[in-house]
Order: structure tokens, then sequence, then C-alpha cells
């Protein structure tokens, strides 16, 4: 209370609403920068988690064995299926081609 009784002393009544206007001015630009540096920081963030996450899919994609090498043993994937030569079907085929 007492700042404002100070002020409008200094500047007198004429000028505190000039004042206040270009005080408010002021803090609407800053508000409207301090926003746009927020979001170029945030922007920056997620494209170098983005980077990370391509160079990170890029190195799994490295360590797999080509198609023809046999996979380790943690990359097998159904070990415990039956290989389909061994399938009934597959023996039943055979032996009705064996009658023909």
């Amino acid at each position: 209370m007492l700042i404002l009784v100070v002020v409008l002393l200094l500047f007198g009544g004429k000028k505190l609403p000039e004042l206040a206007r270009g005080l408010g001015k002021g803090i609407r630009e800053f508000k409207d920068a301090s926003d746009g540096v927020k979001r170029e920081i945030h922007r920056n963030i997620n494209a170098m988690d983005l980077d990370k996450e391509e160079d990170e899919a890029v190195a799994r994609n490295n360590q797999r064995h080509h198609p023809t090498e046999e996979p380790a043993a943690d990359d097998k994937v159904g070990s415990d299926v039956p290989s389909p030569s061994s399938t009934p079907v597959d023996e039943k085929i055979e032996t009705d081609n064996q009658k023909v």
C-alpha cells in the first residue's frame, strides 16, 4: 500500500495508467519470450530423445546375425515348436504318397 502512495506522489495521477499499461505490456512480452524459449528447449529435448532411440534401434539391428547364420540362443523364437518336417500331417502325406 505504501508503495502505491509513493508511486502516485512521484508520477502523478495522469501518468500512472500509462506506466501500468507499459508494465503490463512488458510482462506480457516477457511471458511470450519465455514460452518460446521453453518450447524450443522441449523441442530440442524431444529431438535428442528421438535420436537416442534411433541410435539404440540401429545398434540392436547391427547386433543381430545375418539370416544365414544360426541365431544366438536368446534370439531363437519358438524353439520348442516342432519343425514342419516332423509334424504328423507331413508323415501322413508321406505315407499316402508311398501308397500311390
